[in-house]
């Protein structure tokens, strides 16, 4: 039975706002509410690799060699930053702007897996959340992970896509002012390149 304290602690954790929530909010801003839910869908799906790995105990490799570790992170930390870039560039892919047309669904999706999946913590993380949460019973314990796990991914997808709409809401007034779009994008690549950062100085 999945307790009443896990889906709180499930709800404050996805709905802090992180890389996953900034990101929905660039795409549902930039090119509307169906790439909103393209963005919602592809960061829940990055999150299954670091569910998976936390189950099979592949977790505790990733925690133990800091080769790995450092090389996963770094290969975030550079797309973060590219994100960040993007957000700037002229014709960027999270560039703000009124005569973008929209990007295929799957491109947005992809780009949304990716900055969960180059974050190894997330990983670490899963280790340390779901256990607490467990019966107990080792014969079970699969199962209640796999249970657990889904339903983050399920609150995961519904807050994103709660931000993502309500983003996509105020879209119109957005794009009607060049100064609001050109404040929306710096602040999109500071907060992007300030999540690079972040993510430099995480140890495993």
């Amino acid at each position: 039975m999945i307790s009443v304290q896990f889906l709180i602690t499930a709800l404050v954790v996805v709905a802090a706002p992180g890389t996953g929530v900034l990101y929905t909010l660039a795409v549902a801003l930039g090119q509307g509410r169906r790439a909103a839910m393209a963005a919602a869908l592809g960061c829940t799906f990055g999150i299954v690799p670091h569910l998976a790995a936390a189950i099979l105990g592949l977790t505790a490799v990733l925690h133990t060699s800091a080769v790995l570790f450092t090389a996963v992170k770094f290969a975030g930390v550079a797309y973060l930053l590219w994100l960040a870039w993007q957000s700037l560039r002229s014709g960027g892919a999270l560039q703000v702007r009124p005569d973008r047309s929209a990007e295929a669904l799957f491109l947005t999706a992809r780009r949304g897996a990716l900055i969960n999946i180059l974050n190894p913590k997330l990983s670490i993380f899963f280790l340390a959340l779901l256990p607490p949460f467990l019966s107990g019973n080792a014969a079970s314990a699969t199962t209640e992970m796999l249970i657990l796990g889904s339903v983050f991914m399920g609150m995961t997808f519904g807050v994103f896509l709660i931000y993502g709409l309500f983003a996509a809401k105020t879209r119109d007034w957005v794009l009607g002012s060049e100064r609001v779009m050109a404040w929306l994008n710096r602040t999109f690549a500071t907060l992007f390149a300030a999540l690079a950062g972040r993510l430099a100085l995480e140890r495993a």
